[in-house]
């Protein structure tokens, strides 16, 4: 009689193995998902390098509104970046012979853009409309952060798609009056939760059902 080929130490052995690959493809996985959320793959808070290091705070501090430069944020999809004429209305008399504003010189005398890394770039499978969540009663620094605060312009959000529907979810965390939009130091939580859910009725935004966090609203 033949002894048998497998023994109950094989049959735990197998089991073994079977558990490291479970556990170890959940791991590598979660590994592989901190990654993608990191700051070093998200650039959240991290710096980005522009041809000219433009200081939001330094112009802030200035009182130059945000709409001097991004003009169309309450009138379109998309808050444009400023051309070179809109820096020179101010350059051609003050800091004109800057060594670290060469670049903006040449951009005038050629007539070419300067390249400027975008900061806030999301997938072209994401709809995203500017002047909808300005005239809603949503505020810059709400997803831009404290940018009257920054010498050097940083991400401050990680835009996941979760962050983005929480507020839709409940658009009367972030609201605030119109006259607050641009105001970077207002903070909403200022207001009572019946404020703010005034003024969600009163924006007309419509967040019943679930209607915002259709796949549709941002998936075009």
């Amino acid at each position: 009689m033949s002894s048998q080929l497998f023994t109950s130490k094989h049959n735990t052995l197998a089991r073994l193995t079977l558990l490291i690959l479970v556990l170890g493809g959940a791991g590598f996985l979660g590994i592989m998902d901190m990654i993608h959320r990191s700051p070093y793959v998200r650039y959240t808070k991290v710096r980005r390098e522009q041809p000219v290091p433009f200081s939001h705070k330094h112009h802030s501090n200035l009182g130059i509104d945000c709409r001097y430069c991004h003009t169309s944020v309450e009138v379109s999809g998309f808050a444009n970046v400023p051309p070179t004429q809109t820096c020179m209305n101010c350059h051609n008399i003050m800091w004109n012979e800057s060594p670290m504003l060469e670049p903006v010189r040449e951009s005038w005398a050629t007539g070419e853009s300067l390249e400027w890394t975008r900061v806030h770039d999301l997938p072209d499978f994401v709809y995203f409309n500017h002047s909808i969540h300005v005239n809603k009663g949503i505020g810059c620094a709400t997803c831009h952060g404290r940018v009257d605060q920054m010498p050097l312009m940083w991400k401050e959000k990680p835009l996941y798609m979760k962050w983005c529907l929480e507020c839709h979810r409940d658009p009367a965390a972030n609201v605030r009056p119109k006259d607050k939009i641009f105001d970077m130091a207002f903070d909403p939580a200022s207001l009572s939760r019946e404020e703010r859910e005034q003024l969600v009725e009163e924006y007309g935004i419509d967040h019943a059902d679930h209607r915002l966090t259709n796949c549709w609203i941002c998936h075009r």
